[in-house]
């Protein structure tokens, strides 16, 4: 595996720190930066003082490659000093500086490039690696050693995190503080991070995020490796009172975050305090494995705080199986219960929590462990905390402590802590760290989700669709008509209620009597966002004669009510009657800068009172609209409930696959409300909609390319071939997804030695787990992965005939830092060679990159490899010897 281009930066083999002996701030900050790298532990690296205010003589052909600039100097002298350090050669430099405005930071950008330089800055305070005793940094002393890594958009945390840490015994492995107009963002730190061996756990402060698409792409992969938590400042009142839709109220811009977090692999506690929970967590390495907490304590009150809390955050309480029970009983007090807490009664000893843990550690129904102590006079809590302080490595679930008190248990904590254990104070805040635990284990279901932006059910109407929608902005609107809306969503297959528009009381009369009693007016008009607010809906009239006064009084009183709303009509619909329907709301807003949101929830006309907000990002598909609905706090209701049968949930789940479709498919869309839908046993029919669009999502998608207005790409579904084998039979090319693992696996070992070390320079037997699912699970707006496979026909054991599908080759590419050129890989099962396999997984993965606007396509291949190097020659690569390494040739194709 290659080196990341952020290598330089943050393993450097060098150091020069710039100062000018004119100033006298420059000088401090500077020896604040040279006591931290020769501290206790010095840096070990070569380490050189550059005074930009001497005069320097260069002559380019001597100068060698040198590591990192450190230049701890005021604005002003930055330019000058970054000019140097590109001068002499630096390949990377982090400019410690605060109040460096958009324009300068946009030249010390140009200056770096042009040079070459990875820069990190301005306006940051640095950063710290702390195996490399290597403290780039004014944030404070340097942390010690450990896995999990810090980056914050603020200093002051950075500086505060850094203090807890001390007192806590948490290490890192980098620790980075990021400012505004930073030349390296949050996203390019997360892809070093996700490739670090020394990182073993990931946590994230934020202030904002400004290109979605990137951060999102760079959080999903690192998420998919590692365990992220995420803290973000700032939420967005409650209620938009620019929005025209009761979506565009509830959905802000807070929630679309959480979404998008969740969505990520990632969990995002809310809190400073909670932060520091789940550090204590990812510092012991723990790897979530499902929601079920089993409580060990020896005092019944602390465990019923913590049972509450469980089921307060959605949690499971944990029992021991009567496997387990009857196992330890005999070892254990006579007043011990552990029916559901696993309460060892208050005379418990240290043996008996040792017993305790084992048991629970060993259940299969339990997924993680907390130990509850208080203190009781005649105990030693000392000798519980080092017995289970000892146990830590036989236990390979999540195991916390909470050992209650202060002065006495003091001790006990460190002890605890020093053995890798989270320690709390509270039974709640030890439940709300394995919560956070949990949320990772949940999330990283929701990740593995690669959808196609549409269903593989009946083919939407897209032009007609998008003939709607032009013909609305055509008249200069953005808000659709009732009509409008319902024809949009018919577009989909999304059932409706049948609606027609009438001018008159007579015109209504007649359609009312065609579509038969009773029957819902609703006034008709783009100005009117809430109907029912201006008197502008009836439900059940019964007769002609009524239809005609509703009319009437309806058209009159919306007219008093909004006179500068412009009326269309009065729509005519049939009255639904369903004795045990639901009325639920799917919604969709566009909120920057993630873009589309689905919202669903409880319905009707209190939709903002209830606030039933379950959110995702599109593209959906079962399994994500399924959990879409279980988060809601309706789905409680569509069971079997106060003796109305359970209602046709998969209904709302191909509702909700439509809206879907409709997100990735017309990115013109900004708001849409489908509400009321009425549910029941037999399915789902919506009842009203309100959809918003604008020109300007349409530009931006031009702009973007193919679903530019989505945070999350979607199956790239267009790229799937079948092309004829040349001994007869045929093979498939898609791209891959994360299904694909094992299969990947199972390719990597049918593959010969010299195969297997021409494509991953490695003789390794297996693939392991974590590089399959890096492989598999991919971000498709920065990389591809093309896979070729054929179909086998295999026959059960009971007389059934089973397709297998089995891989045969893979190409790829990944977007080089530049975004202009991508690298490539190419590998053919020994079985398929000679078959032009190869050939066509290198053409395909060219129109991506192509399809993608890079301009170039590179790769390297081993001298030693003749076969690989005839394949690149016939494509048209030019083939060019690699200067550092004479085993490797370097091959190279414009686009």
């Amino acid at each position: 595996m290659e080196k990341h281009y952020l290598d330089s930066l943050f393993n450097p083999s060098s150091i020069s720190i710039f100062f000018d002996q004119n100033l006298s701030d420059s000088e401090a900050r500077c020896q604040n930066i040279f006591k931290g790298l020769f501290s206790e532990k010095p840096y070990s690296g070569a380490i050189e003082w550059v005074d930009v205010s001497a005069p320097v003589e260069l002559n380019q052909h001597e100068i060698k490659k040198k590591g990192l600039a450190i230049i701890p100097l005021p604005p002003e002298k930055m330019i000058t000093a970054l000019d140097l350090a590109g001068r002499l050669k630096h390949q990377a430099a982090v400019l410690i500086s605060t109040g460096i405005d958009k324009s300068t930071s946009d030249r010390l950008k140009e200056i770096a490039k042009h040079y070459g330089t990875r820069l990190f800055g301005p306006n940051t305070m640095g950063f710290q690696r702390p195996h490399l005793n290597l403290n780039a940094s004014v944030i404070g002393d340097l942390a010690s050693p450990g896995p999990l890594a810090l980056i914050a958009q603020s200093g002051a945390l950075t500086s505060g995190m850094l203090d807890w840490a001390k007192t806590n015994g948490v290490g890192f492995s980098l620790v980075a503080s990021v400012g505004q107009n930073a030349s390296i963002d949050v996203a390019e730190l997360l892809d070093f991070l996700g490739n670090d061996a020394k990182t073993q756990s990931i946590v994230l402060y934020l202030e904002g995020i400004t290109h979605s698409r990137k951060f999102m792409s760079a959080l999903r992969a690192a998420a998919n490796i590692k365990p992220v938590i995420v803290l973000k400042s700032g939420h967005k009142p409650a209620g938009n009172e620019a929005a025209k839709t009761h979506c565009g109220n509830i959905v802000g811009a807070d929630a679309a975050f959480d979404a998008a977090i969740r969505r990520a692999g990632a969990v995002r506690v809310k809190s400073f305090v909670d932060l520091f929970s789940a550090a204590k967590c990812l510092a012991s390495s723990y790897r979530p494995v499902g929601n079920k907490l089993a409580i060990i304590t020896n005092g019944g009150g602390p465990g019923v705080l913590a049972a509450d809390r469980i089921s307060e955050n959605n949690l499971v309480l944990a029992k021991l199986s009567g496997e387990y029970i009857e196992k330890i009983s005999g070892a254990l007090s006579p007043l011990a219960s552990l029916d559901n807490l696993i309460d060892l009664s208050e005379e418990a000893t240290a043996e008996q929590y040792c017993t305790a843990i084992e048991a629970a550690s060993s259940d299969s129904g339990i997924d993680g462990i907390l130990t509850i102590y208080s203190p009781k006079p005649s105990i030693d809590g000392q000798a519980i905390a080092n017995a289970i302080a000892n146990l830590k490595k036989k236990i390979h679930k999540p195991l916390l402590s909470c050992w209650i008190g202060d002065s006495s248990v003091v001790e006990s904590r460190r002890h605890l802590s020093n053995a890798n254990i989270p320690t709390f104070r509270t039974p709640e805040a030890a439940v709300g760290a394995f919560e956070n635990i949990a949320n990772f284990y949940t999330n990283q279901k929701l990740l593995q989700q690669t959808p196609p932006p549409l269903s593989k059910a009946s083919a939407p109407d897209l032009d007609g669709a998008r003939l709607i929608i032009e013909n609305v902005l055509a008249s200069r609107r953005t808000v659709l008509t009732e009509m409008e809306s319902k024809a949009l969503l018919s577009a989909f297959h999304i059932p409706i209620t049948q609606t027609i528009l009438t001018k008159n009381p007579n015109e209504a009369m007649m359609v009312a009597n065609q579509i038969g009693y009773p029957v819902v007016l609703k006034i008709d008009s783009a100005d009117i966002s809430h109907k029912s607010d201006v008197n502008g809906v009836a439900l059940n009239v019964m007769n002609a004669m009524g239809v005609r006064d509703v009319y009437n009084h309806m058209t009159q009183a919306v007219s008093h009510q909004a006179p500068n709303a412009k009326l269309n009509g009065v729509t005519i619909q049939k009255m639904l009657h369903s004795q045990n329907g639901r009325e639920i709301y799917i919604g969709l807003v566009n909120e920057e800068p993630f873009g589309p949101v689905i919202a669903f929830g409880a319905g009707g006309t209190m939709i903002e009172l209830l606030n039933d907000q379950s959110m995702e990002l599109p593209p959906l598909n079962q399994y994500l609209a399924s959990q879409l609905i279980n988060r809601s706090r309706i789905a409680q209701t569509l069971g079997e409930w106060r003796g109305s049968p359970a209602v046709n949930v998969e209904a709302i789940e191909q509702i909700l696959l439509r809206v879907s479709e409709m997100a990735c498919e017309l990115p013109q869309l900004v708001e849409m409300d489908i509400n009321p839908i009425i549910v029941d046993q037999n399915g789902a029919i919506a009842v009203d909609a309100r959809i918003v669009v604008s020109n300007s999502h349409s530009h931006n998608q031009s702009q973007l390319g193919l679903y530019g207005h989505l945070a999350i790409l979607p199956y790239p579904h267009q790229y799937e071939q079948t092309y004829p084998l040349k001994d007869g039979g045929q093979y498939q090319i898609r791209p891959i997804h994360p299904d694909d693992a094992e299969m990947l696996k199972a390719f990597y070992k049918t593959l010969s030695d010299e195969t297997r070390y021409f494509r991953f320079i490695s003789n390794a037997p297996e693939l392991p787990p974590s590089m399959a699912s890096k492989f598999t699970l991919i971000d498709y707006d920065r990389e591809m992965a093309l896979v070729a496979f054929t179909k086998e026909s295999t026959l059960s054991a009971d007389g059934i005939w089973i397709d297998t599908e089995k891989i045969i080759g893979v190409s790829r590419y990944s977007t080089n830092p530049d975004k202009a050129s991508c690298e490539f890989s190419l590998v053919v099962a020994d079985d398929f060679g000679g078959q032009g396999i190869g050939s066509r997984l290198m053409i395909n993965i060219m129109e991506v990159a192509r399809d993608k606007g890079l301009s170039e396509i590179d790769g390297l291949v081993l001298s030693k490899n003749p076969s690989m190097l005839k394949l690149m020659r016939s494509l048209g690569f030019t083939v060019e010897n690699m200067v550092d390494d004479p085993d490797f040739k370097v091959v190279r194709k414009k686009l």
